[in-house]
């Protein structure tokens, strides 16, 4: 199999989706988010998640910055947090997240193999630019795709046809990579060559299909290509 394009998710799969309760909770005055800031981070990724589901089933698409804002107000209620100015410092390191540590050394290795590059992500764009250019991963990529353009979420085929539409690449020679075991098998059933970039150490999501790999983070997806 030649791969020729490489298409990455972005949040929690390049940017470290933990990041803005992690560090905010480790600013002076912040000891209530201090103690609750791995569950809140936990309660507000599977919220965003659930969200865009039932959004797409619904037919109700919102850009993915409202869904992230509407999934940080029902977690920092469940655990308790009502603070505006809280809300506000959450977002704004949101809308940076770090790129994870491999991220630079990985997009710069597959460059080096002259493939094409790009994210495919749920986020909308005036989400995007700032987190590619926070990260400072831009000189990386050929594009930034984003389920606007569909106007559905993930994992429906139309999201993942914006692939095609850019790169005009049969699926085989796309190897398309997520930390979310649903988008993986969704990316599988497509027809991409996919990763499941599993972190924690996750049990494997019983879909329609299933991802071709499992690595627990992307150092090694350039030896893939």
């Amino acid at each position: 199999m030649t791969i020729t394009t490489c298409i990455f998710d972005a949040y929690g799969t390049l940017f470290d989706v933990d990041a803005a309760a992690r560090e905010v909770a480790k600013q002076p005055g912040q000891a209530q988010l201090a103690a609750v800031w791995a569950t809140l981070s936990k309660d507000w990724r599977a919220k965003q998640l659930e969200y865009t589901w039932l959004r797409a089933i619904g037919g109700r698409h919102i850009p993915f910055w409202q869904v992230t804002q509407d999934a940080l107000d029902w977690a920092m209620e469940n655990n308790g947090l009502r603070d505006n100015a809280l809300r506000a410092q959450l977002l704004a390191v949101y809308k940076e997240c770090p790129a994870f540590p491999e991220v630079h050394a990985m997009l710069k290795a597959l460059k080096d193999k002259d493939v094409n590059i790009a994210i495919l992500s749920n986020g909308n764009p005036d989400m995007l630019v700032p987190a590619v250019r926070s990260a400072g991963i831009g000189e990386y990529l050929d594009d930034v795709l984003s389920v606007e353009d569909a106007g559905i979420y993930k994992p429906h085929t139309s999201v993942y046809d914006l692939v095609w539409d850019r790169f005009d690449v049969p699926q085989t020679e796309v190897l398309f990579a997520s930390s979310n075991g649903w988008d993986a098998a969704g990316a599988a059933g497509y027809g991409f060559a996919t990763v499941w970039v599993n972190r924690a150490g996750a049990p494997q999501d019983r879909l329609w299909a299933a991802p071709h790999r499992t690595l627990k983070d992307l150092k090694t997806i350039p030896d893939l290509v």
